[in-house]
């Protein structure tokens, strides 16, 4: 009989399992999803999470199949203004590593097969929770059939529409954002190499970063004319992606080697709680952040990691570290969410003096050798 119930087989819950499974819990992962997602959309790797990698014997692997972005540039109308190196931000993982989202799964769900080969039940949609203070039965629906798994405690790790949280009924702090952007995955015909590459142009940043298997990412902040509503891209293609990134940047991109596109806008969900009696909400389920930065997986998983010691405990009936660990996640998010709002700000559309003007004070602060080294250990979650 399982001990724990994870919601939710992405990344976050795949890593916790591991985690568990490796301290002997009996784990039972339910994931909605009948495959795994097969399309790249999470694609950034922060040094700290490399390192709560290496917990599970798995960073290694990440780094073989991904790609390490040891520098960023921001440049303008051709010119670079700042460059930013990651060499001084880890002394095992200098770099941001860039690996898409269906290979981490792909990795992380080995590994947890290796450890229970029954661990991870896919197709099974949660539709409820009930704590009766001692035990947490989840109501399932599985082919049709309904469930019910009881369980000494329930972790919510099943992303940004989280039925779990919902089920719980945590109170969310709510902010939506005018930003919004189209990504898509094309051949790499630059010369950036492994560089990642930010475009301070007038209409808005384009954001590039390199991929595995000589592929590149392509992010463009939307104007209002292209808004096709808030969280998709009506009547916008590769082709139109193309064309805005030699439009605001004179690069050329191959629109028919187009391999995933995907529009989206930028809103903030944070938890005013995380912990709910045998109920624990982490990863996506407890915070969703803007994508720009890249930190929203990688917080995730650091707080599998904070969470990970004390299930022993709670297993047999201690709370002790619990209201710490709440209080810290909280704040991590917290943290997070405020540098994403600054990422987006640096990105937004200006014109004139006021563009020539944030160019010149993005060049003058990373001119300065103490002030780089900062803001690349902020960017890179340090």
């Amino acid at each position: 009989m399982s001990e724990v119930v994870i919601v939710g087989g992405g990344p976050v819950g795949l890593y916790l399992a591991a985690l568990l499974l490796q301290r002997g819990v009996e784990v039972e992962v339910l994931e909605q999803r009948t495959a795994p997602e097969p399309h790249s959309r999470a694609i950034g790797i922060h040094p700290p999470a490399l390192e709560a990698l290496r917990r599970v014997g798995v960073a290694q692997e990440f780094v073989r199949r991904g790609v390490p972005i040891r520098r960023g540039l921001a440049l303008s109308r051709g010119a670079t203004l700042a460059e930013m190196s990651f060499a001084g931000v880890s002394e095992q993982f200098p770099f941001v590593l860039s690996l898409p989202q269906n290979s981490t799964e792909s990795v992380l769900g080995e590994r947890v097969r290796g450890l229970d080969p029954d661990a991870l039940r896919r197709g099974v949609r949660v539709t409820g929770l009930h704590d009766d203070g001692g035990h947490v039965t989840v109501e399932a629906c599985v082919a049709g059939e309904q469930e019910r798994i009881t369980v000494p405690l329930v972790i919510a790790a099943d992303g940004v529409r989280s039925a779990a949280r919902a089920a719980l009924g945590a109170p969310l702090r709510r902010r939506d954002y005018p930003d919004r952007y189209l990504m898509g995955d094309f051949a790499d015909s630059t010369a950036f190499g492994s560089d990642a590459a930010l475009f301070l142009a007038g209409d808005g940043i384009v954001e590039s970063f390199p991929l595995p298997g000589q592929r590149r990412r392509w992010v463009v902040r939307r104007g209002p004319v292209d808004d096709g509503g808030a969280d998709n891209a009506a009547g916008l293609d590769a082709g139109w992606l193309a064309r805005e990134v030699r439009r605001r940047t004179g690069i050329d991109v191959d629109a028919g080697s187009n391999s995933m596109l995907s529009g989206f806008g930028v809103r903030a969900r944070l938890a005013r709680r995380i912990v709910f009696g045998r109920g624990i909400l982490i990863g996506d389920a407890a915070h969703e952040i803007s994508p720009i930065g890249g930190q929203g997986m990688s917080l995730g998983w650091l707080d599998a990691l904070a969470l990970a010691p004390l299930v022993p405990a709670l297993l047999a009936g201690s709370r002790a570290g619990l209201g710490e660990f709440e209080r810290n996640r909280l704040r991590a998010a917290l943290r997070a969410a405020r540098q994403s709002e600054i990422n987006m700000a640096l990105g937004r559309p200006l014109h004139g003096g006021l563009l020539a003007a944030r160019n010149r004070a993005i060049a003058a602060v990373a001119a300065v050798p103490a002030a780089n080294r900062l803001v690349a250990r902020r960017f890179t979650m340090q």
